[in-house]
């Protein structure tokens, strides 16, 4: 079997350990390698108390710090960045694996972390997922989950989704040029300029750019990047929620026993709540609908015993400023599920 080259190097993955259900569980060298990241690296001003304290970390990250110790820095904004960087920690290893971790952030009364640091730990549990067997366009879909997408519908009617923090920054740069600038505003024709998208005739060149997130795919139907995110979705959930569930694209709902939705992102959420509860639903909120899902579970016997047997329906939507911010949690938390003992 061919395996996948390494992508997504520096996300942190290769600084975790597994156990022995496949979870993956917090590394001293994982945590020393958050330490290093821009927020809490010291700078060459830094007060000798901040440098004491990153060197104290660095050699044991998972010693106490008391209050004090924070107090003491002349920075403020870096004693806030270590506050955060604690209570981050405290999270990471309240729970034996990443993956309850994770579970555990959306919980309670909700994340309190940076999104920065639940996106991180998206990727890194993504690039665990998918293993040495992903292909390049499940790659890219994967991006979806933790990176904000920019969408644009060209005249044609294809709907392109480009990473937007990276067109944001070649486009103010002009190292995209107009493909830059056009995917920025959103919307615009694009017939005239030459998509950089990733295709089966290209898709060897995505492993040594995979950091890059430069690459854009369609997300119409019948192209491969949606069905390549629905394999995507569908590992997700079995590797957290230890069910196998089949995940397709659909074009619409015609549905006389709909019992059960997720939305993908805020946008769809909305959307679909408002269908299931017979309101109106204004044509332009209708048309951010990228696209729709059928996810049904292969073993009913997993499902909530008054819905066992019927489809859950998905969408994903962008807003108003045409981005998609989809959020991978919703699909462990809000899926029908059966209780288990």
């Amino acid at each position: 079997m061919t395996h996948t080259p390494d992508f997504w190097p520096t996300c942190g993955y290769n600084l975790l350990t597994q156990d022995a259900a496949g979870h993956l569980t917090v590394s001293d060298e994982f945590l020393r390698s958050l330490l290093l990241r821009p927020e809490l690296a010291p700078m060459p001003d830094s007060c000798a108390a901040e440098l004491a304290l990153h060197a104290h970390l660095l050699q044991a990250p998972r010693r106490e710090v008391a209050l004090f110790e924070l107090a003491a820095l002349q920075d403020h904004d870096a004693a806030d960045n270590y506050a955060v960087w604690l209570r981050f920690r405290t999270r990471l290893l309240a729970e034996p694996t990443l993956e309850a971790s994770y579970l555990a952030l959306f919980q309670g009364e909700g994340v309190d972390v940076p999104p920065v640091m639940v996106q991180q730990l998206t990727q890194i549990l993504l690039r665990h997922i998918l293993g040495q067997q992903a292909t390049a366009m499940e790659a890219r879909a994967a991006e979806m989950l933790f990176r904000t997408q920019k969408i644009s519908v060209l005249e044609d009617g294809s709907v392109m989704a480009a990473d937007d923090e990276t067109v944001e920054r070649h486009a103010l740069a002009g190292g995209f040029g107009s493909l830059g600038e056009l995917l920025k505003q959103g919307g615009v024709p694009l017939r005239s300029v030459d998509l950089d998208v990733l295709g089966a005739d290209n898709a060897a060149a995505y492993w040594p750019r995979s950091e890059w997130f430069d690459w854009v795919v369609s997300l119409n139907h019948g192209q491969p990047a949606l069905d390549a995110l629905c394999r995507v979705l569908e590992r997700w959930i079995a590797h957290f929620l230890r069910v196998e569930v089949h995940v397709q694209t659909d074009r619409e709902i015609v549905d006389e026993h709909w019992v059960w939705h997720v939305g993908l992102d805020a946008q769809a959420s909305s959307i679909l709540n408002d269908l299931y509860a017979g309101a109106d639903v204004a044509e332009d909120r209708l048309s951010r609908l990228l696209c729709l899902f059928r996810l049904e579970f292969v073993n009913s016997a997993d499902m909530r015993a008054e819905v066992a047997g019927r489809p859950v329906y998905l969408a994903m939507a962008m807003d108003a400023q045409n981005r998609l911010k989809l959020k991978p949690q919703n699909l462990l938390l809000n899926l029908p599920l059966a209780r288990r003992s």
